[in-house]
């Protein structure tokens, strides 16, 4: 029988490095997927991820039927049954508790649902959450709050121009395992390589001696944590020997002389002894970023993760203001999205908000960004009284893993009354759901990958279009979040009206773009994310504004280019036309910030340090807690693993691929060590989303090689005071011998 085999042309949704897969499909089947050697914007390049979302999409152990659990016991039903048993127990809850008592968890992956990524902000409108968690604050929390007190957006995150910098410095970041983060780029590594070949310089400060540090000019090992206290030494630095050179932004800071003011405290002998950097070092590395002709200073997870990770990543800006590298071709720049979607649907934290707009039940912890912090969810199910969590929702995400304190958390999820998961997977969190809904797989949606393009220097886009069809009553992923949104609100699924409430909301994205609404509505003949998007091209810096320039793009541009389309890279921006913040000048010197410099000033002080911290990584292979249920990529020698320095194992008696005891406190770990020279002394490192065994998780691939949850030694009460980021790096822990 013949047969019939088709070649399709996709973004890889995976990470932020937008890579072009040619993806073979025969019978419904993915054959392979294979790098696209005419991508517009990867030019063929690949990691190994990309090439197994054929594996991805037809994993055994991934849902295509709702299930509901009764008792101990999972059963498929349908999806009406499924959203009544939703309805049934969320009314239950509202009508015991409150509407109050129900929360939210989602995960980073949410943002690379093509529906949701577009009716997110719809669904926390509709559902009107009282408290809401999420990766966010296991992640990139300091860096969204220190660019909305700087630049007034959240989002509005200056990138390094790595394509053209002289001197590219790396503070806590390692893209040849993560390809970049918060950093768009067709191939970082190349770029890197660029870098050295033109005749410049990279310099990478780690604990760890990574593959990106081998591949370097200089590695500068730094004690977990004091990254902030280093680059305070190298403001000091820059302050002291005059080297200050604000250039085209002289006039549009506010708060230089309390930064002055500031750094002139932290001269590099004191605070050389805190980082394990000697004060020569500090001075050399300002004198070189400010010397260079360009400089692009960039940190990343390493910094975020860390006791003081809103100082650390507010200090790489301010470095990079100050040594005139900002806002310039080499340094760090601005994106130009070719699509408007960060101002039409908000997903910005609006400047004229409170920044604090409460605090947590039980901790009392603030409330930033409108996040709590996610180290406080597990205290908030598990703490009777008054607003105790008693219903929660998860979509795309695995916090019994990937959140601190996650053994507190898998005791406190079997307490909820109702728990609703939007997931692929029975997986170490969704085990505890009372409904699982699954999502559509990576490559039965359309895709464009609008997040990553805000983190690039260089405009274009491209649009995948859904290479399979989900059953006709199988609903979109967005259209499961809206109902459940309505029926979050104590609505009921009789009145669910999806059509009026997408037209609505379309109607006030119509409204903030400037658009007629009824003149946009009558060119579309249906509804959904794809109408979205359009507007979002349209009414973006390209788009033609629906007729009103005839040159520009809108959607069917894209559609034309299966390759996708480069608009040329960034230049430099009108700083004013940017800057949301309500003086219109970049605000170098926040209250909220600088109020967490005693809490430094106290820790560099201090004399006794613990004998060893953990700090985490991660590897290609990987990407948080999910991909370890693809055999392709979980093949070869273990990947979860303790790295320890010769010298820490040989005063501890262990040797390469002893089994070792990690513990803090009640809780611990056994590992294989891993004994390398490439690890700081003083420093461990395990790998972050690993620990695969737990009983009732339905991951066959990723049980064989489990590894272990560092999260389960990481303090939910150790957290980056000023956005109540978790704490993944630094973490004392005693190493023994198993």
């Amino acid at each position: 029988m013949a047969t019939d085999t088709h070649k399709h042309l996709r973004t890889c949704p995976l990470c932020e490095g937008m890579c072009g897969v040619e993806v073979t499909v025969q019978d419904h089947q993915i054959l392979s997927v294979r790098p696209d050697r005419d991508d517009a914007w990867s030019h063929g390049h690949i990691c190994p991820k990309g090439t197994t979302l054929g594996e991805l999409h037809h994993d055994p152990d991934r849902l295509h039927m709702p299930l509901v659990r009764d008792g101990n016991e999972w059963r498929e039903t349908s999806w009406d049954e499924a959203f009544e048993r939703c309805e049934e127990l969320l009314q239950n809850v509202r009508e015991k508790y409150g509407h109050h008592t129900i929360s939210g968890y989602f995960g980073n992956m949410l943002g690379k649902s093509f529906g949701i990524g577009h009716y997110n902000a719809l669904f926390f409108q509709v559902a009107d959450l009282k408290s809401v968690y999420s990766s966010a604050t296991v992640d990139q929390q300091p860096k969204n709050l220190s660019s909305h007190l700087m630049y007034g957006d959240m989002w509005r995150i200056p990138i390094p121009d790595i394509d053209n910098t002289d001197l590219w410095v790396i503070f806590g970041a390692n893209p040849a395992a993560s390809k970049g983060s918060i950093l768009s780029h067709r191939n970082v590594m190349e770029a890197l390589k660029n870098i050295r070949k033109r005749g410049g310089k990279v310099i990478v400060i780690d604990p760890v001696n990574t593959t990106t540090a081998q591949k370097s000019d200089q590695w500068i090992p730094i004690r977990p944590g004091a990254d902030a206290a280093l680059l305070l030494g190298v403001a000091h630095t820059l302050f002291h020997e005059k080297l200050v050179r604000l250039g085209h932004l002289a006039t549009l800071v506010n708060g230089l002389d309390s930064v002055r003011e500031l750094a002139l405290q932290f001269p590099p002998e004191t605070v050389q002894h805190y980082c394990g950097v000697d004060a020569t070092t500090i001075r050399e590395l300002a004198r070189t970023i400010a010397q260079a002709p360009t400089a692009a200073v960039y940190g990343r997870i390493g910094l975020c993760t860390q006791e003081f990770g809103t100082l650390a990543s507010w200090l790489i800006d301010v470095i990079a203001i100050l040594s005139g590298n900002f806002d310039r071709i080499g340094g760090l720049m601005w994106s130009k999205p070719a699509t408007a979607h960060l101002g039409l649907t908000n997903n910005s934290y609006p400047i004229n908000y409170p920044l604090v707009t409460g605090k947590t039940r039980v901790r009392g912890a603030p409330i930033i960004l409108g996040q709590g912090p996610a180290s406080c969810l597990a205290e908030e199910i598990a703490t009777p009284g008054e607003g105790q969590i008693k219903g929660l929702i998860t979509a795309a995400a695995n916090p019994a893993l990937s959140a601190p304190d996650s053994g507190l958390l898998a005791q406190a999820l079997p307490q909820l009354e109702c728990m609703i998961s939007l997931d692929v997977y029975l997986n170490e969190t969704t085990r505890h759901a009372h409904v699982i809904l699954p999502s559509q797989s990576l490559v039965e949606q359309p895709y464009w990958d609008f997040w990553s393009w805000i983190f690039a220097l260089r405009s274009g886009g491209k649009f995948s279009p859904a290479l399979f069809k989900r059953p006709n009553n199988h609903p979109d992923d967005w259209q499961i979040l809206l109902r459940l949104g309505w029926l979050i609100s104590g609505n009921d699924n009789a009145s669910f009206d999806l059509d009026q409430l997408d037209d609505d909301y379309f109607h006030r994205l119509c409204n903030s773009a400037g658009v007629d609404p009824a003149q946009a509505t009558a060119m579309y003949d249906g509804r959904g994310p794809e109408r979205i998007l359009d507007l979002a091209i349209r009414t973006g810096p390209f788009g033609d504004s629906y007729g009103k320039k005839p040159d520009g793009m809108n959607l069917q541009t894209y559609r034309d280019a299966p390759h996708g389309i480069d608009l040329g890279p960034a230049q430099e921006q009108v700083v004013k036309s940017v800057l949301k913040t309500e003086s219109k000048k970049i605000e170098l010197a926040p209250d909220h910030i600088l109020q967490d410099i005693p809490r430094l000033q106290y820790a560099i002080k201090q004399q006794d340090w613990p004998e060893l911290v953990l700090v985490s990584r991660r590897h290609l292979a990987s990407m948080n807690s999910w991909l370890h249920n693809v055999d392709t990529l979980m093949r070869g020698r273990d990947k979860c693993t303790l790295l320890i320095h010769p010298d820490d194992a040989e005063r501890k008696g262990i040797s390469h691929g002893d089994d070792v005891e990690v513990s803090r406190g009640k809780n611990a770990l056994t590992i294989v060590a891993e004994v390398t020279a490439d690890i700081s002394r003083g420093v461990v490192s395990i790998p972050h989303g690993w620990g695969h065994n737990a009983d009732g998780a339905k991951l066959n691939v990723a049980k064989r090689q489990p590894g272990v949850n560092s999260n389960l030694l990481s303090p939910g009460l150790f957290v980056d005071v000023p956005s109540g980021n978790a704490v993944l790096n630094g973490i004392p822990v005693i190493i023994a011998k198993a």
